[in-house]
Parts: structure tokens; C-alpha cells; sequence
């Protein structure tokens, strides 16, 4: 939190609207890792690999996963679930939808910290592979399924290509085009 704060004197949270169950929307609160006002100029958009948005501090915790570390506030709030699929942003699920209408579908499960997708996919998995994992642990939803997720979660967070964020120019997910 402190080298947040020395990096720029920005704030060291960072709230965003999320999707959740139903499609209800909440506020997700995580570390800040990117400069303030990132999206000012573009609008919202995926991180890239060698974001220049990124704080030097930010890539450590997004490489760690360090900066979801506040979304424990969500679950203790009831907003999120531990195990689930990850809460997405409305206005890149709107996009998405218009493209793979089924994308709705993984809002019938509580958004989560960790889940099938987190754990079987990277974060530059497709919005349509990440869409056929959450709703492979929908559809097969159980306490073990969800201890299991949970046990091979600290895995995932050591392995660096989980957290490789999209190649420029190499990697478009077709679900995101307008």
C-alpha cells in the first residue's frame, strides 16, 4: 500500500463496477495498479503485456495477484463468493454478449475470487474459452469442486503465464470487437 501511495500519492484502492449474480452490479476493490485515470484517454480496455499504464509497483502485484487481495472486503460483503466465476466488467460484457449471447449465462453463479477459469485458464484466455470453463464449474458445481478450485489456486499464483497479460498486436479476442 505504502509503495503505491510513494509511486504517484494516488490512492492506494482502486473500486470498479463489476457484474455479479443476476448481473447486479457492485463495486470490486482491489490494490491500484495502474496510474491514475488510466482509461481516461482509451476508455476501458484489457491490459496488455508491457502496459506502460502500469505502476512498477503494479506489475509485482499483478504478477502475484497481490492487488485482489481487498476483494476479500467483497465476499465478506456478500457481493462475491471465494469460488466462482470472475466478475466482469458491463461495459466489456456488453460487447462480448453481442458477440457470444451465452456470455450472460456465467451470471448465474456469484462472481468469485478464484474459479475453473482462474485455475484452467490464463488471464489472456478468450472471452469464449473463458466462458465454456465457467460454465463447465456451473453445471458442475459442488463443495469438493469448489475445495479442489480452492486448493489448486496457490499453484496458479505462482506460475507466471497465468498472469501474462495480451501480447500487442499478436492476441485479439474476437468476443471484444464492436
Amino acid at each position: 500500500a505504502l509503495s503505491i501511495y510513494l509511486t504517484d500519492r494516488g490512492p492506494v484502492f482502486y473500486k470498479q463496477t463489476r457484474l455479479t449474480e443476476g448481473g447486479k452490479e457492485f463495486q470490486i476493490c482491489k490494490f491500484r495498479t495502474m496510474i491514475q485515470n488510466a482509461e481516461a484517454k482509451t476508455g476501458a480496455r484489457l491490459a496488455a503485456e508491457h502496459d506502460d499504464r502500469i505502476l512498477p509497483v503494479g506489475h509485482f502485484l499483478r504478477r502475484t495477484r497481490l492487488d485482489e487481495l481487498p476483494q476479500l472486503l467483497n465476499i465478506i460483503k456478500g457481493d462475491m463468493s471465494l469460488v466462482g466465476p470472475r466478475p466482469e466488467r458491463p461495459e466489456l460484457a456488453r460487447v462480448i454478449t453481442k458477440n457470444i449471447p451465452e456470455f450472460e449465462y456465467r451470471l448465474k453463479g456469484k462472481a468469485g475470487l478464484t474459479g475453473y477459469a482462474q485455475v484452467h485458464g490464463r488471464y489472456c484466455t478468450t472471452s469464449y474459452d473463458k466462458l465454456k470453463l465457467d460454465l463447465t464449474y456451473i453445471r458442475n458445481y459442488s463443495i469438493w469442486l469448489d475445495l479442489k478450485l480452492i486448493l489448486m489456486t496457490p499453484k496458479v499464483l505462482l506460475m507466471k503465464e497465468s498472469t501474462d497479460g495480451f501480447e500487442e498486436g499478436l492476441w485479439e479476442d474476437p468476443a471484444l470487437k464492436e
